[in-house]
């Protein structure tokens, strides 16, 4: 398949940029891959299709507050520090991107306020730094305070209080996302206790979502695109709970495209999950064969990603292009803030 194939024009007005209240009733689209057909329900549905011994999968990871101004030493100059993935915790160096990035040099320090400042000590891409921060332990707290919710490039808006709840799963525990893991925004407290109750068990994983979820594919030959690295852990606890449910021929409904690469990154050879840690480039288009997923839950994505492309390689390509054309035309809300797809 070549990029050009995922190309769809995608209205500005279609782009969701505010949720949907409350979360669980945003649009749902079911597709049935076995009867290619297409339905339109509301999110809280979703637990219609699950029944008692199957598996929900959701990614635990928590955005931090990634975007941080301060002012450069002497000059007193504004820069942006965005926040891109922690390198070493216990001497607190960081990879970012820095905003504007010709003022910026190694050596310099950026002060965020009284407490709070970082030096620069190596570069990276032509804005990419890497920086060290001078509160070892948990810079978290610091910037919790201090930062701003990363919304993404595509919300032409500037982030509101709201932001820091509402671009968050109520699930989300682990910090170091700078993305939210977008289809796991829909579920509420509610919505996954009558989940649980109904006899499905929730396997918690975590992939921490960086930047390269924004980044375009610039080849036409999807083998050659190169993924960025993301950080996951799948708990020996959670990987036995998904393959108790494989084994025993139940269904495992996995949220979002992180949790997916996240579990296809660590199959053993007989098709189960293998408890691990570490860092994936797993980059998945069609034609793929999935070991794991069997139901999908997942947001409707930007033209020419690598999630419309997963998405694809799950759904098969004509049907999730069929989706997609009904979505444009039916008035979804698209992207991070809108409507979901259930995919069995």
């Amino acid at each position: 398949m070549k990029l050009s194939d995922f190309k769809y024009n995608l209205p500005k007005t279609q782009i969701a940029k505010f949720p949907v209240e409350p979360r669980d009733q945003a649009k749902l689209m079911v597709i049935n891959r076995e009867t290619q057909s297409i339905e339109t329900k509301v999110f809280s549905d979703v637990i219609d299709y699950m029944e008692k011994g199957d598996v929900l999968v959701v990614n635990e990871t928590k955005v931090i507050q990634a975007r941080l101004y301060g002012k450069k030493e002497r000059t007193n100059a504004k820069i942006e520090v965005f926040l891109l993935r922690e390198l070493n915790k216990e001497e607190c160096i960081w990879d970012v991107i820095v905003d504007p990035a010709r003022k910026v040099r190694i050596g310099n320090r950026i002060y965020f306020n009284d407490k709070l400042w970082c030096e620069v000590i190596d570069n990276t891409t032509s804005r990419g730094r890497t920086v060290r921060f001078n509160q070892p332990g948990n810079i978290f707290k610091a910037v919790e305070k201090i930062g701003e919710t990363p919304l993404p490039p595509y919300i032409k808006r500037d982030p509101v209080p709201e932001d820091k709840e509402n671009y968050q799963t109520v699930y989300a525990k682990v910090d170091g996302a700078v993305a939210a893991p977008t289809a796991g925004l829909h579920f509420t407290e509610e919505l996954l206790e009558k989940i649980k109750k109904k006899g499905i068990k929730i396997a918690p994983i975590i992939l921490h979502i960086g930047l390269g979820t924004f980044r375009p594919v610039e080849v036409e030959d999807l083998t050659k695109h190169k993924m960025d690295s993301e950080y996951y852990e799948i708990s020996p606890a959670s990987a036995e709970i998904i393959n108790k449910a494989i084994q025993g021929k139940h269904k495992v409904f996995v949220t979002g495209t992180s949790s997916t690469r996240a579990l296809e990154s660590s199959v053993t050879a007989e098709g189960f999950v293998k408890p691990n840690s570490g860092w994936t480039d797993k980059f998945i288009f069609p034609p793929y064969d999935f070991k794991i997923v069997k139901r999908l839950i997942t947001n409707l994505h930007m033209p020419e990603s690598t999630l419309i492309m997963l998405a694809a390689a799950f759904c098969g390509y004509d049907l999730i292009m069929k989706a997609y054309k009904k979505a444009l035309k039916e008035n979804y809300r698209f992207l991070s803030y809108g409507d979901a797809m259930l995919i069995i």
